[in-house]
């Protein structure tokens, strides 16, 4: 009987069987930021296991609240800070080198193909566009991550998307998941894996299934996930090179990472995006979704383009093209923020920032704080905020603020309109 790419990897890790459906598996890295793991180092400390299993599989980064905002947030950073100079963990990234945790860590080619990896944050499913398990976890799993690099999951039934046709101009990846999400429902994947695959896929950059997989948790789903292939290989290729003498020898090596063609799925759903439009979300739900045209005027005060759905430098391109001679609304804060410090540098040699300030926009470091209603653009209540974040919820980007998600090339057209509305990308 064949095997799903998450059954290969949970069967090439494991460690142990304590009941028939619990598989603990070992971890290839275990992630960390400033905000949930503070409570487990801490945690750890009282209990007297202030250790780590090892110090170079942990990768840790400020950038929730960066610069700190206040002094519990910036007591957070220092519980971290002292936590990584105390195990000597090499790869941390404070203040002036720090980005957005689900755009750094694969940046830095922290994730392999066939790699299980561990993080106190819902999208650490992020990273399972590069043909790893991962997964965000509660504190007591972080805390065993840490302490013994190992951690318990159930096993890992998956549903296959198989994603036909061709986009449209002027539809992107996050449209694709937000029709997905919306046929899905919020719990349609719960607990299980989403398993991205078919042409539309096979023809996705990077940074494009990265936004699809970031975006799983959105339906419920443990991990999203995309079988390893020749992009993947040129992603990390400079990180890997080393291992291998070609490229055509690390795909064949990653390929037995590939789900078999007699894999048993808990379902197989048929996706056709060939007259998808650009979507964006309506209410308190990420599957409550209507083709923009349907929200076609609804004023706006804020637009956010970053995050980790949204904020690496191919979607700041996007959305630079829309904008490009083009000013924002009277009406509207414009915020970007690119996800990292390289993002930031790249888009400031192509002349994007100048595009973006030029059309209105305040360009600020890499961070989630708008994301999660922290800092760097919380919305005041009865505000609303067009955003190529991932969550909509009530109060998410500041209590009383309503959100709409959307793709990065929607947000700007947005900005410039000062109402919902598409792109000059899309030609309907």
């Amino acid at each position: 009987m064949g095997k799903t790419i998450a059954e290969k990897i949970f069967d090439s890790h494991l460690v142990d069987n304590p009941s028939e459906n619990i598989h603990v598996i070992r971890l290839d890295a275990v992630f960390c930021h400033e905000i949930t793991t503070p409570g487990a180092i801490n945690d750890l400390i009282a209990k007297g296991k202030d250790r780590v299993f090892d110090s170079t599989k942990i990768k840790a980064v400020i950038d929730h609240v960066t610069p700190a905002k206040d002094s519990k947030t910036a007591m957070q950073g220092k519980i971290l800070r002292d936590w990584v100079s105390r195990h000597n963990i090499y790869d941390f990234f404070d203040i002036g080198r720090n980005g957005v945790c689900h755009a750094i860590f694969p940046e830095k080619g922290f994730v392999r193909p066939g790699y299980t990896v561990i993080m106190g944050d819902s999208h650490t499913c992020t990273h399972g566009a590069f043909g790893a398990f991962a997964a965000g976890v509660g504190t007591t799993d972080l805390e065993v991550g840490i302490l013994k690099g190992v951690c318990a999951f159930h096993h890992p039934l998956t549903i296959k998307i198989n994603i036909a046709g061709k986009l449209r101009e002027g539809v992107y990846a996050k449209d694709v998941i937000l029709s997905i999400i919306g046929r899905l429902g919020v719990n349609g994947a719960t607990g299980k894996v989403i398993e991205f695959a078919g042409p539309v896929v096979d023809a996705m950059s990077m940074e494009a299934r990265m936004t699809c997989c970031n975006m799983a948790i959105e339906a419920g789903a443990t991990c999203g996930i995309c079988c390893p292939d020749m992009n993947t290989v040129e992603y990390l290729w400079e990180f890997i090179k080393g291992d291998y003498a070609t490229k055509k020898e690390a795909f064949e090596e990653f390929n037995k990472f590939y789900s078999d063609p007699d894999a048993i799925y808990e379902d197989v759903m048929e996706h056709d995006i060939s007259r998808l439009e650009p979507l964006v979300t309506f209410g308190y739900k990420p599957d409550q979704v209507k083709p923009v045209k349907e929200m076609e005027g609804i004023k706006v005060d804020q637009v956010y383009i970053g995050s980790c759905t949204n904020g690496r430098i191919e979607d700041l391109r996007v959305a630079a093209q829309v904008l490009k001679g083009e000013k924002i609304s009277d009406y509207v804060r414009g915020i970007l923020s690119p996800a990292t410090p390289k993002v930031f540098s790249r888009a400031m040699e192509e002349g994007i920032l100048k595009i973006f300030m030029d059309a209105g926009f305040c360009v600020t470091n890499p961070t989630c704080g708008a994301c999660l209603g922290m800092s760097n653009g919380v919305l005041a209540e009865g505000e609303v905020c067009a955003s190529t974040t991932n969550r909509n919820f009530n109060g998410r980007m500041g209590k009383g603020g309503m959100v709409h998600l959307m793709s990065p090339a929607t947000a700007a057209a947005t900005a410039i309109a000062g109402h919902i509305t598409n792109s000059k990308e899309f030609r309907d």
